[in-house]
């Protein structure tokens, strides 16, 4: 039986790279963002509402429901994989947590977050490089997102964003923050290998000495399929620490007002 770990982290946020990083261990198969999760939620939707599960006990359901849970995931990932550990990647893993506790008891899941300024920062680089494609965000008859602060408005109320960091703060709220392991982008490409101990020490697993002057792309996605904000090449060779151009890209008025939307994420995570 494989052992199965979660990342669950924000978009803009060194998701990939860690990703990367731990696949440099041949112990670990790690996913690029993964889709299994639509699996188990599909079933839990037919689970819950067809008549003829519906029909019988509701005890033995519940437990035939969560043993096909529990059994789909490792027999995805056997089809996959020969390796012991894998690692899936999901922004929803980590709301899901309850859900996922239920059918796969303590669950370890790995959530990067980042400043938010520079996560709208990101974006909005994305959509300055790309001038020659229309990724259908403004509209100038109707002055939609035709400004930074209009866009990061929308991007705000957006799955990709907005959706993003309403699951963090409902993490937090309901309590299951205490059970993922958060790391923080900035620290992590400062102080890689102090929060790779940590993290294996919250897997449970032996430490693996990662290289880090030399990180290679070993996870692969179609960024086709997500347009011009699709990023999921990472940069290889040596980790760069993270340098802020939040002020620079957004301007202060843009980059204040994103810290006053999120006084919260600031005061949790003791950003400044």
């Amino acid at each position: 039986m494989k052992q199965l770990y979660f990342q669950s982290s924000l978009p803009r946020a060194g998701s990939t790279l860690l990703q990367n990083i731990i696949a440099q261990n041949p112990d670990f198969y790690c996913t690029p963002t993964s889709g299994v999760i639509e699996f188990v939620n599909s079933a839990r939707t037919l689970y819950s509402q067809n008549s003829e599960f519906l029909a019988q006990d509701s005890k033995e359901m519940e437990k035939a429901f969560k043993g096909f849970c529990a059994q789909g995931l490792q027999g995805y990932f056997n089809a996959l994989t020969d390796k012991p550990c894998v690692l899936d990647k999901s922004r929803g893993w980590g709301y899901q947590y309850r859900f996922l506790n239920s059918f796969y008891p303590n669950p370890k899941i790995v959530c990067m977050v980042r400043d938010p300024r520079d996560i709208y920062a990101s974006l909005e680089k994305a959509y300055r490089r790309n001038p020659h494609k229309d990724p259908g965000l403004v509209n100038f008859t109707e002055m939609k997102n035709t400004t930074v602060e209009k866009r990061i408005d929308s991007w705000s109320q957006g799955l990709l964003v907005g959706l993003s960091f309403e699951r963090i703060y409902e993490i937090i709220k309901n309590g299951t923050d205490k059970y993922i392991h958060f790391i923080k982008y900035e620290t992590f490409t400062r102080q890689p290998e102090k929060e790779m101990r940590k993290l294996y020490k919250y897997f449970e697993l032996p430490h693996f000495e990662h290289d880090f002057d030399n990180i290679q792309q070993l996870t692969y996605e179609n960024d086709v399929m997500h347009g011009i904000f699709g990023d999921h090449q990472i940069k290889t060779g040596k980790i760069i620490p993270s340098k802020s151009e939040a002020k620079e890209i957004l301007g202060n008025h843009g980059a204040n007002w994103v810290k006053e939307q999120y006084t919260w994420f600031y005061d949790y995570f003791r950003y400044t």
